[in-house]
């Protein structure tokens, strides 16, 4: 009988985020591709960024 060693656990690949101007409004975008609602609030935007940086990775299933 062979033991298999369980897979190894996923990598979690660190967010970078970044605040862009689109017009009037502001907007959060990470490298995962994730794009944050459109804030005319650029405080408010940079809050997105910084909220989804520190999310835990979702669950692949």
């Amino acid at each position: 009988m062979h033991d298999q060693a369980p897979p190894p656990a996923p990598r979690h690949t660190p967010h970078l985020t970044e605040t862009t101007e689109r017009g009037a409004f502001a907007l959060a975008r990470c490298s995962c591709g994730w794009t944050g609602p459109a804030r005319r609030s650029r405080d408010r935007a940079r809050t997105d960024a910084t909220d989804h940086a520190a999310a835990p990775p979702p669950v692949e299933g």
